[in-house]
């Protein structure tokens, strides 16, 4: 008798685990349909948003600049034309035999400039869709001696693009810029540099010195740009090749263990944001084994990590997020590093 009774209850348990199953797998099925459905539905909205991105290719036109017609092109782009120089500066410059090679090389690479347009007037229906309040640019493409460090400016709805700072990280104009930095000059990341100015406006300066203050803002800033390109891949939008990607995530764990194991969150030393913030060839972990292979900004990955988790977690909005302190995000995120 026991041993029917023992069978019954061994029966009755399987039969409640699986049903378990069930309910969680039915729980499973229903919030992806629900994220799907939900992502149809901005998708839609998205689509519908009225937008016109036109760029003008002011580096085509100053290639073929005259002394005839530089007055119109002066006329038509006086943002561009420094009072201070004479016409004959810009006659000289255009005719430079260095200027005419960056001018050969911009439309080699640019000759079509279509794809760029399309993803660029994506990233303004998402923008709007966001942040209504933002009016599409007026867009620029010129050349600027290979300035990298303005690759892309946004002034008084002015969108400005250098055209010579994306030919491709092996381009020989390149030769002696390091090599992580070379890493984002190409087209691929014109997009994401554009979504990347608009996301910095919204978030603003960083006001708090801690590290985990640092972290939390450029977490913000990736969490937008994830929001306004959801159609490029992470690796993309943090400016990462799919192996560094795939890298940060296998690594996650350890990464965070490594900051909190050192007290590092709240820490306002400012060697930090070099090592773990800003460009550079690797992430110094100052360990051996994991500086060869871990990519720079390895904090901004867990930023992003740790503002996901917070939206996650929480009923709050974008504007909420946007002004929230990185503390109350932190404590409020129960971010856990995925295993």
């Amino acid at each position: 008798m026991a041993f029917w009774n023992s069978r019954n209850y061994l029966e009755r348990y399987y039969n409640l685990g699986m049903n378990s199953i069930k309910y969680i797998k039915l729980a499973i099925v229903f919030c992806v349909l629900f994220s799907c459905s939900n992502k149809d539905k901005v998708d839609k909205e998205v689509a519908e948003i009225p937008v016109e991105i036109k760029v003008e290719r002011f580096d085509r036109l100053f290639a073929e600049v005259t002394q005839e017609n530089l007055p119109n092109l002066k006329k038509e782009y006086p943002f561009l034309f420094s009072e201070k120089y004479a016409d004959s500066v810009w006659i000289k410059r255009s005719r430079d035999t260095i200027q005419q090679e960056v001018n050969k090389e911009v439309e080699k690479t640019f000759s079509d400039f279509s794809s760029e347009e399309n993803e660029l007037h994506s990233l303004f229906q998402h923008i709007k869709y966001y942040f209504p309040e933002i009016k599409e640019p007026r867009v620029v493409a010129i050349t600027n001696d290979v300035d990298y460090h303005n690759k892309v400016v946004l002034s008084k709805g002015l969108l400005i693009i250098s055209l010579d700072t994306y030919l491709g990280k092996d381009h020989h104009f390149y030769e002696g810029i390091q090599k992580y930095l070379r890493q984002h000059f190409d087209r691929q990341n014109i997009v994401p540099d554009v979504a990347s100015m608009y996301a910095k406006n919204q978030i603003g300066p960083i006001r708090d010195r801690t590290f985990l203050g640092n972290l939390v803002s450029f977490g913000k800033e990736l969490y937008l740009k994830n929001l306004l390109l959801p159609d490029f891949s992470d690796a993309r939008k943090i400016g990462y090749t799919e192996e560094q990607y795939a890298w940060a995530k296998a690594n996650e764990e350890q990464i965070w263990r490594y900051f909190i194991d050192r007290q590092l969150l709240y820490s306002t030393d400012s060697t930090l944001m070099s090592r773990f913030l800003y460009p550079g060839p690797f992430s110094k972990f100052y360990l051996e084994e994991i500086d060869k292979e871990a990519p720079d900004r390895i904090g901004q990955f867990i930023g992003w990590r740790i503002v996901a988790s917070y939206m996650k977690n929480n009923n709050v909005s974008l504007r909420q997020l946007i002004v929230a302190d990185a503390e109350t995000i932190f404590n409020r995120s129960k971010y856990k590093p995925e295993r």
